[in-house]
Order: structure tokens, then C-alpha cells, then sequence
């Protein structure tokens, strides 16, 4: 394909104006590139501009082949779908070929959390002086307490933290600015890392502006606190495994179970769309499902039964 350097402007887009993680950019790029490799060897098209609906057709006829599961080539779509609307956007490309794809008999997974009694395990496996200890146990009480993304996270300065107030300014995606308060338990973490751990991890390369530091003084990246969580759930006694958006959903199922506004949680997430929030009401009510299924003398035959 002719067209390198329009991939390499969408990476920058996606990291600089979308703010995605480094693994995220990562996965758009992998979609792209095997979109392209697809296209290099089923006729060779010179250009992105060549792609119609039946190289599309084509392509996802080849996916399906590939006995692929629906959730992974609905992420090649949507994957392709953004780029050629960053083309499109950009009179690069006349249409987005990829605009009106379905993936049929699509099942949204619900997103995976956290219990509260899971939550506190976890809190019970970070305390310790050690420095990483320290940056651990901030770490997690501040994913917890903001539902903030690993990039926003990752790129957290001192001046981003107003103690005094207990709010943290969040640089989101697309360049948008939010406030999100945080609690006394993440205030005490954070102090006490800032006080003590972070000033035995600088180094005299650090940059001092950044919040999260690694072991060798330099801004913790998302890669690496995907690790410290890795290390937090290991000294644990829990099994199951852990990824930083976990505690992004457990933030917000926790908020809606204990009876917050959809409208709020949307705000705190920094979600464009409350179409993108709603997604957390189906795990509340599945919990509210279970919970009545279970407990309520009248919900099922087998409870009838055994009260008789």
C-alpha cells in the first residue's frame, strides 16, 4: 500500500488527540496491518482509496473462514471502521467503506469487576513501607476511587492533585478536562507515597512533574502498572486475573450499586455518550436478578417449594 505515512498519522492521532494507551494504539495498528497484509496478497491493491464493499465483504468472509469469534472480528471492524473515519474526516478517502458493517448475532460481554470483599483483599495485600509498596497501594486506591484509564493514570502530575479539595483534573481522551473528587482512604495512599516512596524512587533523570514513578526513578508507563497490578493480585489470595480497566468497571458498577445517577457516573468516566455508561446498568441488574432469584420466598418454583 502507498499509503504508510496516513497510518502513521493516525497512530499519532490516536495517542495524541484520542489519548488512547500505548497497547491500545498497538491494537489499531495490528487491525490495520493485517487488513493491509489481506489486501497485498487478494489482488494487491495500490491504495486505500481502491477499498469498496466487496473487498470488504471479501475480508470478512476471510475472518469467518478463520473460525475467529465474533467479539474479535467485530474489533477488527471497529478498528478499521475508525481509521477510514480519520481518512474520511480528512478528504483523504471519498467514503468509509466500513460505515454500515454489522456483525450479526454480536453479544456484549459484560464488563468484568471486582467484588467489595475482592476489593479489600486486594487492599490487604499492599501494606508496607517498601517505596513500591507504597506506589502499589496508591495505585490501586486511586484507580478505585476515580475509575480514571491507565493512560490517564500513567500521565498524572503533582499539579493534578488538589489535596485540599480531594479532586484529581483528569486529562481525558480527546483532549477533554474533568474533575473527579477521591476519598480519605486514596488521600492517605497518595500522601504517603508522595512522602516517602516517591522520594526514595527519584533518581536524578526523573522527571519530578509525574505522579507514578518505576523502580528506576522514570514515569511509570501503562505497560508497567498492568504489571504492578500483576504483582498486587500475586500476593494476594485471590485467582482470577487482573487488567487496569477492571477497576475502571468496578468504580462504576460499585457507584450504581450503592445508588448513584447514570448521569453522574457518565461525568466521572468522562464518557461522551451515556450509550457507553448504560452498559454498567445490565451488570447491576443482573446482581439485582441473581439477588431476587435467590432471596425473594416467591421468584421461583423451588423456592415455593421449599418453604412448603
Amino acid at each position: 500500500m502507498a499509503e504508510i505515512e496516513w497510518v502513521d498519522s493516525f497512530a499519532r492521532y490516536l495517542v495524541v488527540e484520542r489519548q488512547y494507551s500505548e497497547l491500545t494504539e498497538i491494537a489499531y495498528l495490528d487491525d490495520i496491518h493485517d487488513f493491509t497484509t489481506f489486501l497485498e496478497n487478494n489482488g494487491g491493491l495500490a491504495s486505500y482509496q481502491d477499498v469498496h464493499q466487496f473487498e470488504v465483504e471479501t475480508y470478512l468472509a476471510d475472518l469467518t473462514r478463520k473460525k475467529l469469534s465474533r467479539t474479535t472480528i467485530s474489533r477488527k471492524i471497529s478498528a478499521l471502521r475508525s481509521f477510514y473515519r480519520y481518512l474520511e474526516n480528512r478528504k483523504l478517502v471519498s467514503q468509509n467503506p466500513f460505515v454500515a458493517v454489522q456483525i450479526k448475532g454480536q453479544s456484549k460481554t459484560l464488563p468484568r469487576f471486582f467484588y467489595e470483599q475482592e476489593m479489600q483483599v486486594l487492599f490487604d495485600s499492599v501494606q508496607g513501607d517498601e517505596p513500591l509498596t507504597q506506589r502499589n497501594r496508591a495505585l490501586l486506591e486511586l484507580f478505585y476511587a476515580t475509575g480514571m484509564r491507565v493512560s490517564e493514570v500513567a500521565n498524572l502530575t503533582l499539579s493534578q492533585l488538589d489535596f485540599s479539595m480531594r479532586i484529581v483534573l483528569v486529562h481525558g481522551k480527546g483532549n477533554k478536562d474533568r474533575y473527579v473528587p477521591f476519598g480519605h482512604h486514596a488521600q492517605r495512599a497518595l500522601e504517603t507515597y508522595l512522602a516517602d516512596g516517591r522520594q526514595k524512587l527519584l533518581k536524578a533523570q526523573s522527571d519530578p512533574d509525574f505522579v507514578f514513578l518505576n523502580r528506576f526513578g522514570k514515569p511509570i508507563t501503562p505497560r508497567g502498572i498492568a504489571y504492578a497490578l500483576e504483582q498486587v493480585i500475586k500476593k494476594s489470595s485471590l485467582t482470577s486475573d487482573i487488567h487496569p480497566h477492571m477497576l475502571r468497571h468496578t468504580f462504576a458498577t460499585h457507584l450504581l450499586d450503592h445508588g448513584a445517577d447514570l448521569r453522574t457516573v457518565q461525568e466521572l468516566l468522562g464518557h461522551a455518550s451515556l450509550s457507553s455508561t448504560q452498559i454498567y446498568t445490565h451488570v447491576t441488574m443482573q446482581h439485582l436478578q441473581s439477588d431476587y432469584q435467590q432471596f425473594f420466598p416467591r421468584a421461583t418454583e423451588k423456592n415455593k417449594q421449599n418453604k412448603n
